[in-house]
């Protein structure tokens, strides 16, 4: 007897990708917990979507902040969750992949953290003392 596996997130998909807390793009799988942002650890849970409107792939991606490190310590390089969770579908193939909505909605209270948005923020310098 075999176990037949399929692989229905293709590593195109991760390549797109992005944490929306802190803007990375490196996620890390756990066997048998999950797979999470290798920078916060928020964690993310891929779902086929029931509709594809025609695109070969049509994906939810549900993220959560549950796991999240340290979030109230760099604030400023971090957004937090509404209520925790928020989920994105992201629609295309392989190399063409675009964000089709995300739940809730980007608004004045909430917005995602754009892929890459603090890269070229430096970490604050400790103050030295003097003697």
């Amino acid at each position: 007897m075999s176990l037949e596996v399929l692989d229905r997130h293709s590593e195109a998909l991760f390549e797109f990708l992005w944490c929306p807390v802190c803007g990375q793009e490196v996620f890390t799988h756990i066997p048998f917990e999950g797979v999470f942002c290798k920078n916060c650890n928020t964690q993310v849970e891929l779902q086929e979507s029931q509709e594809t409107r025609g695109y070969e792939e049509a994906v939810l991606a549900c993220f959560d902040s549950t796991t999240t490190w340290n979030l109230h310590v760099d604030e400023k390089l971090r957004r937090d969750l509404p209520d925790g969770s928020a989920r994105v579908k992201i629609l295309g193939a392989p190399g063409a992949y675009e964000v089709d909505w995300w739940s809730p909605e980007p608004g004045e209270d909430w917005g995602p953290v754009e892929r890459g948005e603090f890269d070229d923020v430096e970490e604050p310098e400790e103050i030295s003392h003097l003697a």
